[in-house]
């Protein structure tokens, strides 16, 4: 990937001109010529002039022209540098807080408040709304092993809310069906109503309170069975996608809306992409090829984590939509959701 060039390399003059380019194509996505700057822009240039300053512009990666004759749009590394270096973002306004905060009544559900922020965020913006969730922890209500050879049992997991899944588990030499059932005969009666989670803390606090009753075997059989969901549970994120509508109503090209809303369909790698901004302390940006998913559309993600009340990252939430969005707005708002979603789960 290119370099993107310093602010140090560009005068005043380059500055200048490159803003309002960028400032005009995100209002109207069409090329900008140098006889509409000269005669609009302010500069006191002449066509000429500002052409020059164009192409050395063009030459520095920061521009291209879609045509011989065309006026000049921001490449995507142009626009990484007007986002990390030269834009100004906007307050978030009265009236879209009050939009972000009106699914977040008391009493929704948490998964209900997560779907209206992420229209609302969907519907303010333009864009796609996207947030991203950890799958929520089963409550135990019974857990049986069911063997299938020597070193082999189905795990059994039934929920408190009714719900069925079940895992295999490789077991260790010398795991007898008896103490499969004791392990399960544990689980079912001490650590039911518990999650998944807090069964191993529960587990590992009887165990060193010599309150188990259990035989080495029996200790290892009853971790391993719960092991298996807990780690199966963190790697099962559940990603909400509003708002796709918003992609088709814009002016985006037809053939790069196509490209998004297939893009949009590979959920997998979508969730690896919003992932990268979990560890980011603030609002990350990545502008088309700079994501391998969205390198053919031609497209801009904005997401920003959000925290519990242990400062804990909980969730992702953010937007999609072309290159050509208007970064000074949208960026304040997903901030400002991602906020709000963090006073909500504290």
């Amino acid at each position: 990937m290119q370099q993107t060039p310093s602010l140090a390399e560009l005068n005043d003059r380059a500055r200048a001109i490159f803003r309002q380019i960028v400032d005009a194509y995100l209002l109207s996505g069409a090329p900008v010529g140098s006889r509409t700057l000269a005669k609009g822009g302010g500069l006191g240039l002449s066509p000429a002039s500002i052409r020059n300053v164009m192409q050395d512009l063009e030459e520095l990666g920061l521009l291209a022209a879609p045509h011989t004759s065309a006026g000049r749009l921001p490449t995507e590394l142009g626009l990484r540098m007007f986002v990390d270096g030269m834009m100004q973002a906007a307050e978030v306004s009265e009236d879209e807080r009050a939009a972000l905060e009106a699914g977040l009544a008391p009493g929704v559900a948490m998964e209900e408040a997560l779907t209206r922020t992420t229209a609302a965020l969907s519907g303010l913006s333009q864009c796609a709304g996207l947030v991203l969730v950890p799958s929520r922890e089963m409550i135990i209500r019974q857990l049986s092993f069911v063997p299938l050879s020597p070193l082999r049992a189905l795990v059994v997991l039934v929920g408190a809310d009714g719900s069925v899944e079940n895992r295999l588990l490789d077991l260790p030499i010398g795991m007898l069906p008896a103490t499969l059932e004791a392990a399960a005969n544990y689980i079912s009666t001490r650590l039911a109503g518990l999650t998944l989670a807090e069964a191993m803390v529960r587990l590992e606090q009887e165990i060193a309170g010599h309150r188990a009753a259990l035989d080495v075997l029996t200790q290892a059989a009853v971790a391993a069975g719960l092991a298996v969901w807990s780690a199966d549970a963190t790697a099962r994120p559940v990603l909400i996608v509003r708002g796709q509508a918003q992609l088709i109503e814009g002016e985006m090209d037809l053939d790069k809306v196509r490209q998004l809303l297939d893009d949009l369909e590979d959920k997998a790698e979508l969730i690896r992409l919003l992932d990268m901004a979990r560890g980011a302390d603030a609002t990350r940006i990545f502008i088309g090829a700079e994501s391998r998913l969205f390198s053919l559309s031609g497209s801009s993600v904005i997401a920003a984590p959000y925290r519990g009340n242990d400062g804990r990252v909980i969730g992702v939430v953010g937007v999609i939509g072309p290159t050509r969005l208007n970064y000074a707005r949208v960026i304040p708002m997903v901030d400002y959701t991602a906020r709000t979603l963090s006073r909500l789960v504290s």
